[in-house]
C-alpha cells in the first residue's frame, strides 16, 4: 500500500511517461509520508475512445486521473501535501494543464489490507512489521527499496 491507479483519457501515455510518473508518484509518497518505496505500486489504465463523459456529454480533451488508496492514520497536513505534490508531478510528467488533472485519495484501515501475504502495519509501524517478515520477503523488499 499505497496503490495508485492512473487513468488517461483522450491521450496516450508513452512507456517513458509511465515510468517517469511511477517514479515520481513513488518518490512523492515516500518523501511526504515516510513510507518505504516498496509499498507504493502504480497501475496504468486508459479509457477506450468515446468512453469518457462529464455532465452527460462526451469529453474530448485529454485528462488524467489518479486514484490513490493509502493507509489511514495520516494527518490532514500530510494528506494535503500529498495530494498537492501528486497533482504537481502529474502536471509535470504528463505535460497536461492542471485543469486536466484529477487526484483522489482514499484512506483505508491497514487492518483491512494484505500485501506480500501479511496484514499491513499502522502508519509509522513499518519497521516493526518488517522485522516479522520471512527472510526471503525481507530480501525481496530490500531489493525493491534499493532500486
Amino acid at each position: 500500500m499505497p496503490t495508485y491507479t492512473v487513468t488517461s483519457s483522450n491521450f496516450h501515455l508513452t512507456s517513458k511517461q509511465q515510468k517517469n510518473l511511477a517514479e515520481g508518484i513513488t518518490k512523492v509518497h515516500n518523501v511526504v509520508t515516510g513510507a518505504n518505496t516498496y509499498f507504493a505500486q502504480v497501475i496504468f489504465n486508459k479509457t477506450k475512445k468515446n468512453n469518457h463523459f462529464m455532465g452527460g456529454k462526451k469529453v474530448k480533451e485529454p485528462s488524467i486521473f489518479l486514484l490513490g488508496q493509502i493507509r489511514a492514520g495520516r494527518t490532514k497536513n500530510v494528506k494535503d501535501k500529498l495530494i498537492s505534490e501528486l497533482k504537481n508531478i502529474l502536471v509535470k510528467k504528463s505535460k497536461l494543464d492542471e485543469t486536466q488533472v484529477w487526484v483522489y485519495i482514499n484512506d483505508l484501515p491497514p487492518s483491512q489490507m494484505i500485501e506480500y501475504g501479511a496484514v499491513l502495519p499502522e502508519s509509522g509501524k513499518e519497521s516493526e512489521w518488517f522485522k516479522n517478515l520471512s527472510s526471503k520477503l525481507k530480501k525481496k523488499l530490500s531489493n525493491i527499496e534499493k532500486n
